[in-house]
């Protein structure tokens, strides 16, 4: 059955609107603040305060290690509200929330062009599309990335829109100002994480877009390549311009901040080559999907007549192999590997539902139908009873919550298995409804519940950064440290806390506060014991419990 205003365009954008507001939008705020946002936060802040907006500082010292674009939305936003009359956590994440929608809107015009020439679209021309955008939207990783202020949002969705017009072009007779539009949003995103997706993402794609085996005519690289040179150099005029005043102004700086980045993606966080083998599970709700995706032999003639099948296997095997060749790895890197492996599930969710329309499932369909049925019922109702188990406040038995989880969990399984004979699967659509309505259920009622879960073993009573920030006493000093201070702390001080020149001509004008991570006298200062008396007056504690460490707080004043 389908519905007509579903069907039509402005009720699919609405539809997919609605979904991004439930896995970007809602409860934006909740979550405490990480490390990357950290960053990008405290250099917004002292870009906002009056700081240079094209060499940005972070906790006074110059920031260059990544470019500013996403510094950039984050510090006008902080303008726009007043902060920090107004320092809502929701605010300053609303840029990265509305890049992830666009990154979405993107996803779906460029698998609207890569699919137009597959058999399925005469069945229904864009569905495939469509349901790509919202199972990408309600993908875990993609969720988890969307909903924080850091700068792979950004670069990977200007990317994604790059590749859309790329595509596009390719099928237009007038591609100039597609070219130099795609050119744009390719150098955005270098200004967004200098080149990170134009390796885990540009590349990989347009290896196997000029494929002739992969996608389109032979010969397309020839008859396009002045295009596609046109594009790369309207990029590095805009992706360059920023790295190029940073050379002109501080040079030295920004070699050493280089070589110590070429250094870092040997040395940090380095991971053996398989560490990404795991990327479907970040799939969530569609895990299993993605996993029969990728099994070649049985998804192959299935999802080729919806998308192409052997483009998106390629564009996944390419992009994996880059990924993991380079050592440093974290869970968000493997983003890349998302937007392929979405393209494949969605293939074969359009196969398997024109099958139960054709009633011609086979046995190894309806085996996995009825898996994915359980788990999707297993979740459902097994998040009451965690919810039960756990006993969070206000989230435990007997709350108005844990009731709604339970009868949202009822009413999907009742969905699902509704109507079944003996004989019979689950229908493909109810489970796809029942995927996206679990994901925005959990996201509406439990989110909230995270910050609890993130503190239920938090020691009681300490003394945090923010208490040392709101104490009356504290304000009318300047603040310094001994050492280089977490910059967690540093965006929960809500000002800068450089660090302290011991040479005393350099010294603030005492009194003045020192933070050290442990009591210090004026001799290991390097002050003159007969001038200066230094006395610890507070401290606080760095995480949830003690284990996280305590620093001081000591008065520097001049002797009486």
């Amino acid at each position: 059955m389908r519905i007509p205003f579903i069907q039509s365009g402005r009720g699919q954008l609405l539809m997919v609107l609605v979904a991004c507001f439930f896995y970007f939008f809602l409860h934006l705020g909740v979550q405490e603040v990480g490390l990357m946002e950290s960053r990008n936060f405290v250099a917004a802040r002292e870009m906002a305060a009056g700081g240079s907006w094209l060499l940005p500082t972070m906790n006074g010292e110059l920031r260059l290690a990544k470019p500013p674009l996403p510094t950039w939305a984050v510090a006008g936003m902080m303008r726009l509200i007043n902060y920090p009359q107004h320092d809502q956590l929701f605010w300053l994440r609303l840029p990265a929330a509305i890049m992830s929608t666009l990154l979405v809107l993107f996803f779906w015009g460029l698998l609207r062009e890569l699919t137009r020439a597959c058999p399925g679209e005469a069945e229904e021309s864009g569905r495939t599309a469509w349901l790509g955008a919202l199972v990408l939207a309600s993908s875990l990783l993609m969720i988890t990335v969307g909903r924080d202020a850091q700068w792979d949002i950004f670069s990977h969705s200007f990317m994604m829109g790059s590749l859309w017009l790329l595509a596009r072009a390719s099928r237009t007779a007038d591609r100039g100002v597609l070219w130099c539009a795609a050119g744009l949003l390719l150098g955005l995103s270098i200004l967004s994480k200098g080149p990170v997706a134009l390796y885990g993402v540009w590349l990989p794609f347009l290896i196997c877009f000029y494929q002739p085996r992969l996608w389109g005519a032979a010969g397309r690289l020839r008859q396009e390549w002045r295009g596609l040179l046109f594009l790369v150099l309207v990029a590095l005029v805009v992706g360059a311009a920023w790295p190029w005043y940073v050379w002109q102004h501080v040079a030295p700086t920004a070699l050493t901040v280089a070589r110590t980045e070429v250094s870092s993606w040997q040395g940090r966080h380095v991971q053996p080559f398989w560490y990404y083998f795991n990327f479907p599970v970040f799939t969530g709700v569609w895990a299993l999907v993605a996993l029969a995706a990728l099994a070649v032999p049985y998804a192959r003639h299935r999802a080729a007549r919806y998308v192409p099948y052997a483009l998106g296997f390629v564009w996944l095997l390419v992009s994996f192999v880059l990924l993991s060749a380079v050592p440093e790895k974290k869970e968000r890197y493997m983003l890349p590997l998302i937007f392929p492996l979405v393209m494949l599930l969605t293939g074969l969710l359009r196969a398997w539902e024109t099958a139960a329309q054709e009633q011609r499932l086979t046995r190894n369909d309806n085996r996995l139908l009825w898996a994915w049925a359980i788990i999707v019922t297993v979740v459902g109702v097994g998040l009451a009873g965690a919810m039960a188990v756990i006993g969070l406040p206000g989230f435990g038995f007997g709350t108005p919550r844990f009731w709604a989880v339970l009868v949202l969990g009822c009413l999907l399984s009742y969905s699902i298995f509704k109507g079944m004979g003996t004989q019979q699967s689950p229908r493909p659509l109810r489970l796809v409804l029942a995927s996206f309505v679990l994901m925005a259920a959990g996201m509406a009622i439990l989110m909230p519940a995270y910050p609890l879960w993130e503190n239920r073993k938090a020691d009681a009573g300490l003394r945090r950064m923010a208490d040392i920030r709101h104490d009356a006493r504290w304000k009318p000093y300047p603040w310094r440290s001994l050492s280089e201070i977490q910059i967690k702390q540093v965006w929960a001080a809500s000002k800068s806390i450089p660090l302290l020149n011991g040479q005393e001509q350099s010294l603030p004008q005492t009194p003045f506060l020192l933070f050290s991570s442990a009591p210090v006298s004026e001799k290991e200062i390097g002050l003159k014991t007969d001038m200066f008396d230094v006395q610890v007056v507070d401290s606080f504690f760095l995480g949830k419990d003690r284990r996280f460490g305590q620093w001081y707080v000591e008065l520097i004043k001049h002797a009486d």
